[in-house]
């Protein structure tokens, strides 16, 4: 006999027990947090506060030991980095292609799913990659471009044609299938035994198939701790980029050069006023809800995306775009398992380099990923209730890492195309990263219809902030209230956006965006070994559902409760 049970039946004519359908959190009911967890949300207020008045109160005491706790860290656990995100992928894979589990559903048998795909595309896309895409569409590929293994080796030239391929293979690696079978097993782990068992929508009910009824107590408490503290570092990081871009487009615009400081980065002035108007109009869209305010700006992120593709399609290089995702395409499914696999050794030559770059790129992609899981895999989760686990897995995996393929080709290829041509002359590669689209436009389009577009983007950027930072807030709610999205949060949903603010602005100006990226890097260790546990428990859930269909036994909460113990035949 096996066990994750709560069920009535005394007959044990069965191989594997029913599922665990209750999983009490204890939450304050008056006051202040009422509907909360004060064992959860009181200690991660705390730390996060922390963190806030370390960087701003000793910022050199914060800044030298975040560097150095970084380079133990990130150099130590690169290979478990590696080898996660692999496991991740192979499990979310096998769990889509085996026929009986790919059929089951998340959710009660034959429950319609709450959003139409158009609607559920734009949220994953929105909440998941939109801003970083924005930065890195053009960073990223011209990054690869001028220094990438091959080049490091020798085997190919810096900047020249025949690095183009390898630079959209890397690229490729970093934001396809790795980010979002991460946020995809997340978000089934906890959607799945939320929605089929009844189970609350929070971390720690993912690791009930593992740990049953303990989930309630202290050990549950610290998951969802870590949780919410490595969701508001890692979409710290998604906003820190995107202010920073924000806040060069609006440079671009002509709003003034009180925008950038002497060294051409944002100014304070210019990140405090952006974080303000931000933060402010995402606060208030959380307080709408998911049903309103993040469906419509959703829509509206995929509706001007689309937009700005075509504009690049027509106006830039689209047909070098189109062939590079070909090639990218080919190159990427082939080489696979060889780029996820490999793990670079000071030892081999050129190995100093070659383990830098690996710590600089593969590695801060996946802890960035992992971070960043918590908030997209909850968020993921309450938008998916009703889609089978095969649908599900290939929705939140293929069609985003397809979209993320289309904007680094299209927008990527037509910066790398403008720099091999000389049209550019080297300006988009001096630019900053946050300034390399701006600069792109600026060589591809007249002046006047490159500030138009340039204006475009800093509206898009703005509608992608608002719904991560809202997005963000919800579900950081979310895990606080056990799983409650309802009710009066009013005065949280404020803490938790001003907090946001905070960590992203005391970090930018002391630290730039390096200092949320090493704070992120930090925060996402503990969540790592959340997250392996969830591969396991999402497998042994499935399987354990598997046997008890075969046996007649219920998988269901509903089920289990109208069962009256008395198996029926196979």
């Amino acid at each position: 006999m096996t066990g994750e049970t709560d069920t009535k039946a005394d007959t044990r004519d069965y191989p594997v027990d029913p599922p665990l359908i209750d999983l009490p959190i204890d939450t304050h009911d008056r006051g202040f947090y009422d509907g909360f967890s004060r064992q959860v949300t009181i200690p991660s207020k705390i730390i996060v506060s922390l963190i806030i008045m370390w960087a701003i109160f000793f910022p050199v005491s914060a800044s030298n030991t975040l560097s150095a706790a970084n380079n133990t860290i990130i150099s130590t656990f690169s290979g478990w980095y590696v080898y996660l995100v692999v496991a991740l992928g192979v499990i979310c894979l096998a769990l889509a292609l085996t026929p009986k589990a790919g059929s089951l559903r998340i959710g009660a048998p034959g429950e319609e799913p709450e959003f139409s795909r158009f609607s559920w595309f734009s949220m994953l896309f929105g909440a998941g990659i939109g801003i970083g895409m924005l930065t890195y569409s053009t960073g990223e590929p011209l990054a690869h471009f001028v220094n990438n293994p091959q080049i490091i080796r020798g085997e190919i030239a810096a900047a020249s044609a025949e690095a183009v391929r390898p630079a959209y293979a890397y690229t490729f690696l970093h934001w396809g299938f790795a980010a979002w079978c991460t946020y995809a097993l997340v978000g089934l782990a906890i959607g799945y035994v939320a929605y089929r068992r009844n189970l609350p929508l929070t971390i720690r009910s993912a690791l009930a198939p593992l740990f049953g009824q303990k989930m309630s107590g202290g050990a549950g408490h610290v998951v969802d701790i870590v949780a919410v503290v490595a969701t508001i570092l890692g979409v710290a990081v998604t906003m820190g980029l995107g202010v920073e871009q924000f806040v060069a487009g609006l440079h671009r615009v002509g709003l003034g050069d009180w925008l950038l400081d002497a060294e051409g980065s944002s100014s304070t002035l210019a990140i405090v006023t952006a974080l303000l108007v931000l933060v402010g109009l995402s606060t208030a869209s959380a307080l709408s809800g998911v049903g309103r305010g993040i469906k419509w700006l959703s829509n509206l992120n995929m509706g001007l995306s689309v937009g700005l593709l075509v504009l690049f399609l027509v106006a830039g290089s689209g047909l070098l775009g189109l062939e590079l995702l070909g090639t990218g395409l080919y190159d990427y499914v082939r080489r696979l398992p060889e780029l996820s696999l490999v793990l670079f050794d000071k030892a081999e030559p050129f190995g100093e380099a070659l383990v830098q770059w690996q710590l600089d790129w593969s590695v801060f992609y996946w802890a960035w990923w992992i971070a960043f899981a918590p908030f997209v895999g909850m968020f993921i989760a309450r938008i998916s209730r009703g889609r089978t686990i095969r649908e599900y897995v290939f929705g939140v995996v293929l069609v985003p890492s397809l979209m993320c393929f289309v904007w680094m080709t299209l927008v990527g290829g037509t910066a790398i195309d403008l720099e091999l041509s000389g049209a550019a002359n080297g300006s988009i590669l001096e630019a900053g990263i946050s300034d390399q689209l701006y600069a792109t436009l600026a060589v591809m389009l007249d002046p006047g219809v490159a500030s138009l577009v340039a204006g475009l983007i800093v509206i898009l950027l703005m509608t992608y902030l608002i719904t991560s930072a809202d997005s963000a807030i919800l579900i950081v709610n979310t895990i606080n209230g056990a799983g409650d999205n309802d009710g009066q949060r009013r005065l949280h949903i404020v803490f938790w956006g001003a907090a946001l603010a905070f960590v992203v602005g005391s970090m930018l100006i002391l630290g730039g965006i390096d200092a949320i990226r090493i704070t992120m890097i930090i925060g996402a260790l503990p969540f790592s070994v959340v997250v392996a546990l969830m591969g396991v428990a999402i497998v042994k859930a499935v399987i354990y559902d598997l046997i008890r269909k075969r046996h007649g036994v219920p998988t269901t909460a509903a089920a289990c409760e109208n069962w009256d113990g008395q198996v029926e035949a196979s």
